[in-house]
């Protein structure tokens, strides 16, 4: 108010919280204010969608004949989505507009970090050199947790709002539990902040397994000690003043790359690739949608559509004959209960393909009137996009059509192959499966079973072969032999049986076939293993199957960071 020439005490600004009925308060203040000169701040004006009508109303109203001090300054989270936007146009007309936006890069990330905090934060620790180093890794580590976002299911398996509101109060605690303590308490620190402040956000175990690994990289007694590295090539730096710090950044930090945030650079391409083809696909939905050919053109939008649906109709195998099935069936074991589950819900999926098609047939032929569904389903033929009633009754794919299709013939043959004696075939495609876990779960029941073993004392071991599906002839005594796995993050090295750096330029290595057996739970062996879990696409988050332990001579927190997964897309 000072800067702007105006001189305020409390009585002047009128500052309403909106949600909770505050809609009447916001009026009276703003009759007030526009009388008097004051200000108004109406924050969170999200919150109260049916009222924005009234306000555009009366900011209407005031617009004229108002005292000239008279100001309105309003805040609203930014939309989801496009829908979403509900602030009359009215109102953002007549505004000037300010949006904050988060910096990009790990160099701003770590100088916005700092900024929260001035000299005299420094020095108003007894113990200078530990809170400064502390309060610096803590910096890092926000910059790291709010910049790892971009690089998708990788950074994080879920997008999580954390703000500068975390690394303020966890300097807050950290300076509080050094004035009572001589000594550093590491451990509650970092439950504290990982746990509560940060931990706070996270709704995802292997997040939280992420948030926890770092905070145990970066906030340990060897920092005290000039023997950590943030990240390769960036020592933590020793007791400075403010501004050196800052100076410090510009100075030592590497340019800007996935190693800073313990990822491997393939994960820049695989976000990079994805973001262009989210462009790419964004521009194909905005061209013309009329049905005409332009000239020159190879065919109209319809008779490409036409020949799509004939060819898919051709290759559609019929529906799996159930009682047919049932009757084949001599004994219920795990195994056939999963093969016959899974027939039907290809059923559910081949019959709801064949009937959208058909119909779509009749409709492009003027036997039935185009309804919307037939449109939409027109639509996503035409952009090689699954159709949105097959993605109901189908599995996690983040494939195009085409692929999505022959993936779908490929599953169909592996069930057809299974079905004819219901043996279990001699290596399992686990991608294949509607559901894999039921497939896991049915390899420990069987054991158990044979075993006498209690099921809820079990767990299952998976021993990476150095063979391919083709070197295999019949299924194991005991467990199974899969493949279909790919790893992300990182790749298996065969000849060494651990896992190791990734090659630059292959983002899902294929693994080997992996050799499944359920095993009691104390003779797991967890030495020199990283819990890998395992997903169904690469979106991670809601895809997760199932954990293998897998071989490392390295530091399992290494492939922590790095976001270390197998997929079975």
């Amino acid at each position: 108010g000072k800067k702007l020439g105006y001189t305020f005490n409390n009585r002047n600004l009128h500052n309403v919280s909106l949600g909770q009925g505050q809609e009447v308060v916001a009026e009276r203040a703003l009759d007030l204010a526009a009388k008097e000169g004051h200000w108004v701040i109406l924050q969170n004006i999200h919150l109260v969608a049916k009222w924005l009508s009234s306000l555009e109303k009366k900011l209407e109203q005031h617009g004229e004949g108002s005292h000239q001090d008279f100001r309105v300054f309003i805040s609203a989270e930014p939309a989801p989505c496009p829908e979403s936007h509900i602030i009359p146009q009215g109102i953002l007309e007549n505004s000037i507009k300010i949006t904050s936006e988060a910096p990009t890069g790990m160099h701003a990330n770590l100088h916005k970090a700092l900024d929260n905090f001035s000299q005299d934060t420094l020095e108003m620790c007894s113990q200078e050199k530990e809170f400064r180093s502390i309060l610096f890794a803590l910096c890092y580590f926000h910059a790291v947790v709010a910049e790892r976002r971009k690089f998708g299911p990788q950074g994080w398996n879920r997008s999580y709002p954390f703000n500068t509101g975390d690394l303020t109060i966890s300097v807050s605690v950290l300076y509080n539990y050094l004035e009572a303590s001589s000594k550093v308490p590491y451990d509650d620190l970092r439950y504290l902040v990982g746990e509560i402040m940060y931990g706070g956000h996270i709704t995802d175990d292997w997040d939280r397994r992420l948030c926890k690994t770092y905070l145990e990289e970066f906030i340990k007694p060897e920092m005290l000690e000039g023997e950590l590295c943030l990240a390769p090539g960036f020592p933590l730096p020793g007791n400075m003043d403010y501004n050196s710090y800052h100076q410090y950044i510009d100075d030592a930090l590497p340019p800007e790359s996935p190693y800073l945030y313990g990822l491997h650079p393939n994960a820049e391409i695989g976000f990079l690739t994805q973001s262009s083809e989210q462009l790419l696909r964004t521009v194909l939905e905005l061209q013309p949608r009329d049905s005409s050919a332009g000239e020159g053109g190879v065919g109209s939008r319809e008779e490409t559509v036409k020949a799509l649906l004939e060819e898919m109709l051709e290759k559609l195998t019929d529906e799996f004959n159930m009682a047919e099935l049932m009757a084949k069936v001599e004994e219920r074991t795990p195994y056939t209960v999963v093969a016959l589950q899974e027939c039907e819900r290809m059923n559910v999926l081949t019959a709801e393909i064949r009937r959208s098609l058909t119909e779509l047939e009749l409709g492009l032929k003027g036997e039935l009137t185009m309804t919307s569904d037939m449109e939409n389903l027109q639509n996503s033929l035409f952009l090689d996009t699954v159709p949105e009633s097959w993605v109901k009754r189908s599995y996690p794919s983040t494939a195009s059509l085409g692929s999505w299709f022959a993936d779908l013939l490929a599953r169909i043959n592996e069930l057809e192959a299974w079905t004819r004696d219901f043996s279990l075939p001699s290596t399992l495609w686990l991608g294949g499966f509607f559901n894999p876990q039921s497939i896991l779960t049915a390899i420990m029941q069987t054991t158990a079973r044979k075993n006498k073993w209690p099921l809820d004392k079990m767990t299952l071991q998976c021993d990476v072969t150095k063979k391919s599906r083709e070197d295999f002839a019949s299924a194991p005594r005991e467990g199974a032999y899969v493949h279909g796995l790919f790893m992300e993050g990182a790749r298996w090295d065969a000849q060494a049986g651990i896992i190791t750096e990734a090659r630059l330029k292959e983002l899902t290595p294929a693994m080997p076939v992996v050799f499944i057996k359920a095993v009691p739970d104390d003779k797991q062996d967890t030495r020199s293993m990283y819990p890998c879990p395992l997903y169904k696409t690469r979106q991670r988050g809601p895809t997760y199957v199932w954990t293998f332990n897998l071989k490392t001579k390295e530091n399992p927190s290494k492939w922590v960071l790095a976001g270390v997964a197998l997929l079975l897309q």
